[in-house]
């Protein structure tokens, strides 16, 4: 099965009922089903629980970084990855994107990874696919 990235804007829409993207964020993971693979790297996770510190689903980022680093899905990126992000984010390739983002594009390039869980139009910019 195709692996599908999950991206901050994403997560925090599932896990935050009262996010903009809330409801276009849980149809998107129905339409998904149970048997598609998850991946994300160690950055989206601390970005996710930076953002969830002080929230009620602040349990669900430890739950979810677990489960993903049970199942190896929990993504580190290379040195080269962080070289080669860094390049990007220089030249601005995708428009605005922070470093998060360009991180997130060359550790999905390197895993032939097309599809990502989010909105986020610096992931189309990049040439991705959005789920929402």
């Amino acid at each position: 099965m195709t692996p599908v990235f999950l991206d901050t804007v994403g997560l925090l829409a599932l896990w935050d009922s009262s996010d903009q993207w809330h409801e276009a964020a849980s149809i998107a993971l129905a339409k998904l089903g149970s048997g598609v693979v998850m991946v994300t790297t160690s950055f989206i996770m601390l970005e996710c629980g930076n953002a969830a510190s002080r929230r009620p689903y602040r349990h669900l980022v430890d739950a979810l970084r677990i489960k993903l680093e049970q199942a190896n899905k929990l993504i580190i990126p290379t040195e080269t990855d962080w070289e080669q992000a860094w390049h990007e984010y220089r030249l601005g390739k995708a428009g605005d994107a922070g470093i998060v983002d360009y991180i997130s594009f060359i550790v999905m390039r390197r895993l032939g990874i097309s599809d990502a869980f989010t909105n986020d139009r610096h992931f189309r910019a990049a040439g991705f696919n959005t789920l929402f």
